[in-house]
């Protein structure tokens, strides 16, 4: 049980990358639009669609630990 429960964690991690990879690119896009705020409706359209891919990826982490856990049983 022990070593299903370090791979489910280990699956997990993704949610770690992406609200680090979210963090980052919010950040970028609000020097952008600070920069150019004629462009911010750009930006915030490729930033939308970028965090929805972020957040996908978090989300098949969390499936993958659940799968882990239950299947492995």
């Amino acid at each position: 049980m022990g070593t299903i429960a370090i791979g489910a964690a280990i699956a997990a991690l993704a949610s770690l990358g992406a609200g680090v990879g979210l963090g980052i690119a919010t950040g970028k896009a609000v020097e952008s639009i600070a920069r150019q705020p004629e462009a911010a409706g750009k930006i915030q359209t490729v930033l939308i669609l970028g965090g929805a891919l972020a957040e996908a990826t978090a989300v098949y982490g969390l499936v993958v630990g659940i799968l882990i856990i239950f299947i492995l049983k």
